[in-house]
C-alpha cells in the first residue's frame, strides 16, 4: 500500500508550484491557439469599420496605413484615385473613459461617416453616440470650419441630452482624427 504524503508545508508548497506551471502551461497552449484568430476577427472588424466610414474603395487599407501618436490612419483610393482616409482615434475623456471612433474623411477634408469602434459609456445616454440621430450631424462637415464642441462650450455640436460628458468625448476624439488628418495631408504634400 502506498505510503500518504505528510502535509507539510514543503509538500503544499510543491503542490502549489506544480499545479501553478501545469495551469501557465495550459494558458499559454489555448493563447497561442486563439491569438491568429482573434488577431484574424479584429482585423476583418476594422476592415468593416473601414468600409463603412468611406465611398467604395479597391485598395488595401494596410498598404497605406501609418500610424501617428496612437491614432492610425488608413490611405485609400479607388483605380489610383484618392477615395479619402479611414482615422481610428480615441479618447479618453469619456464617462467610462477610453472610447474608440472609426471617421471618414473625404479628400476635400469633409467628414463623410463616423462610426464607434469601443467604448464604456452609461447604456441608454452615453451609448446614444452610437445613433444615427447623434452622429448624422457631423456628415459632410468639414471641421475647418465646423467647431468640433458641443454648444454649450461654443462649438457647433448638439449634445446628446442627459450625456454631455460623452458628447464631449466624441467630439475630441473626432477632432484629434482631423489634426491627424491635417498632418499626414501636409506631409503627403510636402515628400
Amino acid at each position: 500500500m502506498a505510503k500518504k504524503l505528510e502535509s507539510t508545508l514543503g509538500n503544499m508548497l510543491l503542490s502549489l508550484v506544480l499545479l501553478s506551471m501545469v495551469m501557465s502551461a495550459a494558458l499559454a497552449f489555448v493563447y497561442l491557439r486563439t491569438k491568429g484568430p482573434i488577431e484574424a476577427a479584429a482585423q476583418q472588424k476594422e476592415i468593416a469599420a473601414i468600409r463603412q466610414v468611406l465611398p467604395e474603395f479597391d485598395s488595401d487599407p494596410n498598404a497605406a496605413k501609418t500610424e501617428q501618436d496612437g491614432v492610425i490612419v488608413y490611405r485609400l483610393s479607388k483605380q489610383n484615385q484618392p477615395v479619402g482616409y479611414a482615422i481610428k482615434t480615441y479618447t479618453e475623456k469619456g464617462f467610462g473613459g477610453h472610447i474608440e471612433l472609426m471617421a471618414g474623411f473625404l479628400p476635400d477634408s469633409s467628414i463623410h461617416q463616423v462610426t464607434v469602434l469601443s467604448h464604456k459609456e452609461t447604456p441608454g445616454l452615453g451609448t446614444k453616440m452610437s445613433d444615427l440621430k447623434f452622429s448624422n450631424q457631423f456628415l459632410g462637415k468639414n471641421p475647418e470650419e465646423y467647431v468640433l464642441r458641443v454648444r454649450k462650450d461654443g462649438g457647433q455640436v448638439d449634445a446628446i441630452t442627459a450625456a454631455t460628458v460623452s458628447s464631449r468625448a466624441y467630439c475630441d476624439a473626432l477632432q484629434r482624427a482631423f489634426d491627424t488628418f491635417i498632418i499626414v495631408n501636409d506631409s503627403l504634400y510636402n515628400e
